[in-house]
């Protein structure tokens, strides 16, 4: 389980990825989190936003990794898919919720493998990420995510 999450725009891959050894301090937009697993969400937000396939996603290569190795336990920069910014960007507040509320729910179906997210935890991540997701496409810059 990841301690640190960092959702960040940047202008393109190249500037993200420079962020992964430091992580993006105040270089970027940026939104802090913790504890649970960002590429997971990324898939199961898309799929719950777009009615998609989790599995889908994750076969289509979903987060696509920018920086780092994700197997080696450092610190890694991936991307949000342009689909899932532009679902989190237009959304109504209310559907960025119940997004937030049925992502809450699908980690506490996972029992024990999964992790358990307050569902108003849940709602203030989510609409957050949205607000970050229009001011991505405000500047023209993609949204990316440091874990470490």
């Amino acid at each position: 389980m990841s301690t640190i999450v960092t959702f960040f725009a940047a202008p393109d891959d190249a500037s993200a990825a420079l962020v992964v050894e430091t992580g993006p301090g105040r270089a970027f937009a940026s939104l802090g989190f913790g504890n649970f697993d960002p590429e997971e969400a990324v898939v199961e937000w898309e799929s719950l936003l777009s009615d998609g396939s989790v599995d889908d996603l994750v076969e289509a290569g979903e987060p696509r990794i920018v920086a780092g190795a994700d197997d080696d336990g450092g610190a890694v920069v991936f991307a949000l898919s342009d689909r899932l910014v532009d679902a989190l960007a237009e959304a109504e507040p209310s559907r960025l919720q119940e997004t937030a509320v049925r992502w809450a729910g699908l980690r506490a179906e996972d029992g024990e493998d999964g992790e358990a997210i307050d569902p108003d935890v849940a709602r203030d991540m989510v609409t957050a990420l949205g607000a970050l997701a229009r001011r991505t496409g405000e500047l023209d810059h993609g949204l990316y995510c440091w874990v470490a």
